[in-house]
């Protein structure tokens, strides 16, 4: 990790990456399991794995495991990571009226 000189610059090497906000935007209603992430975002097991656990290291994203065999994993948002998505809220509204073309809907938004 570097070191960073502002808030900003902090956030952005937290959710940087192509699939971090995605994941964020996943678990923005509810826990889901590694499988079901994997179907609803379309990303390679080897990348949604690597970004779980960089969100997880961070202290975004919580990994909850239970049961077996087999085992159930669920990943959900921490309150550090329910945080982020509130502060990431104006920056989706500046997309969706600025990039209305881009813009993907939020679960839960409006």
């Amino acid at each position: 990790m570097r070191p960073t000189h502002c808030g900003l610059d902090a956030a952005i090497e937290v959710i940087s990456g192509k699939w971090k906000v995605v994941i964020l935007w996943a678990l923005s209603d509810r826990s889901r399991r590694f499988g079901e992430l994997r179907r609803l975002i379309g990303v390679s097991e080897k990348v949604l794995f690597q970004h779980l656990r960089e969100l997880e290291a961070d202290g975004i994203v919580r990994r909850e495991t239970s049961g077996g065999p087999p085992m159930r994993v669920e990943y959900s948002l921490t309150e550090r990571g329910l945080a982020l998505n509130h502060a990431l809220k104006p920056l989706g509204a500046w997309g969706r009226e600025h990039l209305p073309e881009r813009a993907v809907p939020v679960p839960g938004d409006g």
